[in-house]
């Protein structure tokens, strides 16, 4: 079976339809064209801002012209992972889609249901004829991925809706209605080099098989973080064997928890075996104490080619020491609401960049914006004191709860009809657009829900397919219900 054969049939098909068309985070031009292409097919008016973002609004039916605005909004971009092992062009190569038992996955990629499942929703919703609804604009925002770049710039005049419902929350029979703010800090190392050191032996270190996840969202499942683990070998090898970093290699995107990293290293050829003895005592300490939440961790190394140079000890020093020292994780639960995320920052990624450089990312976020800051400042800190050049991201705002928003008191009323039980109101600890949105439009009354999606910003994405027709009947019946 195609996925375009399940249902509801209209939002399957546009979510293969959307699944064909490339669209990393920044590199959104197609997908863009696509809609464009899409509202003219279907002639529904459509506008673009200056940054990309596309708006396309339809009349109210018959009856309901009184009724107010009401914008679905998704974003347009993915995130874009894939297993070392898989050959693929996320620039040009259509999603590669299947079917899963109860869950519609991807072939070793990101499927990009995050937040294509929202998209589909919302063109499935424009494009039914048979649907009674007031006024709708369907907002579709760029880069919501890698900067939220669409939502921090979005054009004037785009929206006159009062009520918005995001589409890019993953857990059906939970309503959002607020989420943390966020920030990034990145650090450059200047690490200088020198040549590798004669009667040495090179190897190559790999961390994989974790199941990563979004950075904020899965922050608090007790995920590994292959830099931190990567660091945890060499940090305590460096000096007791003589180990030498060449070349470190880890993570990929900001709100991602990375899944691999490996490192090229050099080392006396007369420590060679106490070194991968201790390194195998190291992968099954490591795995014992993710035996839970990783159960296909694997620490490996293997003979490399000789590198030319290696780090010197003293840069080698910083870079390892920063990566041990920086936090990664929950710093803090809320006081307020049980069992929710406060407080986090990730260990995103390491790259080596243009000369001597090594580029170190994190992300800070917490629904409390001081101890948003002080996150920032505990990891800016760390990387001073290790020698390294901090810069920020502008940041963005969290989403303050409104509960006596009368479009809340709708979706909730409608699940509780649709479904006979109480839905689950509370706040997301991963970052949505919705903040930037209000201080744009401070009257909005706004309310987050989605289908199921597990493994998000990994290749183990997975969208579980009865929860998409329960997220499209609670969609239909909050438009009309408002």
């Amino acid at each position: 079976m195609n996925i375009k054969d399940l249902q509801p049939a209209l939002v399957w098909e546009e979510f293969d339809a959307i699944t064909k068309v490339p669209r990393p985070s920044k590199r959104e031009e197609k997908i863009i064209a696509y809609l464009i292409e899409w509202a003219a097919k279907h002639n529904i008016e459509c506008q673009r801002d200056q940054i990309g973002n596309v708006v396309m609004r339809k009349a109210a039916t018959a009856g309901y012209e009184s009724h107010p605005t009401v914008i679905l909004q998704s974003h347009i971009d993915m995130v874009c992972e894939k297993n070392s092992d898989v050959e693929f062009d996320f620039d040009n190569d259509p999603i590669r889609t299947r079917i899963d038992g109860q869950w519609v996955k991807a072939d070793g990629t990101t499927l990009g249901a995050d937040c294509g499942i929202g998209m589909a929703a919302a063109l499935a919703m424009l494009r039914d004829e048979k649907l009674e609804h007031p006024a709708l604009e369907a907002l579709f925002t760029v880069d919501e991925e890698t900067g939220l770049t669409g939502a921090f710039n979005l054009g004037e005049g785009m929206l006159t809706g009062k009520y918005l419902i995001n589409l890019d929350s993953e857990d059906e029979g939970e309503i959002f209605i607020g989420c943390a703010g966020g920030i990034d800090t990145v650090a450059t190392f200047c690490c200088p080099r020198e040549a590798t050191p004669s009667q040495h032996k090179a190897l190559r270190i790999d961390v994989a098989g974790l199941l990563g996840g979004h950075s904020g969202d899965d922050i608090d499942k007790g995920h590994a973080n292959s830099n931190k683990i990567l660091a945890r070998l060499i940090y305590e090898t460096q000096e007791s064997m003589g180990v030498r970093l060449s070349h470190f290699d880890g993570g990929n995107l900001r709100n991602a928890i990375p899944r691999e990293a490996y490192a090229v290293v050099a080392l006396p050829a007369t420590n060679y075996d106490a070194f991968m003895k201790r390194a195998g005592e190291f992968a099954e300490q490591v795995k014992a104490e993710y035996a839970i939440t990783e159960p296909n961790l694997k620490v490996s190394v293997d003979v490399a080619e000789m590198p030319a140079t290696v780090l010197t000890c003293e840069a080698q020093q910083r870079l390892v020491g920063a990566l041990i020292a920086v936090a990664n994780g929950v710093l803090a639960m809320s006081q307020s609401v049980k069992g929710f995320v406060e407080t986090s920052t990730n260990l995103a990624s390491v790259k080596m960049g243009e000369g001597d450089k090594i580029i170190v990312t994190t992300s800070q976020r917490s629904s409390v914006e001081s101890a948003k800051i002080y996150a920032m400042q505990q990891v800016e800190a760390a990387f001073i004191l290790a020698g390294g050049e901090v810069e920020h991201s502008d940041g963005y705002p969290g989403w303050a709860p409104n509960p006596n928003s009368l479009l809340l008191t709708h979706t909730v009323e409608s699940y509780r009809k649709l479904f006979g039980k109480e839905p689950v109101v509370r706040a997301i600890h991963a970052g949505l657009e919705c903040g930037l949105f209000l201080e744009k439009y401070p009257d909005l009354e706004m309310v987050s829900f989605g289908p199921t999606i597990r493994g998000v910003h990994s290749p183990d994405e997975r969208l579980e397919i009865a929860t998409v027709d329960k997220f499209w009947l609670l969609l239909c019946d909050v438009v009309k219900s408002m």
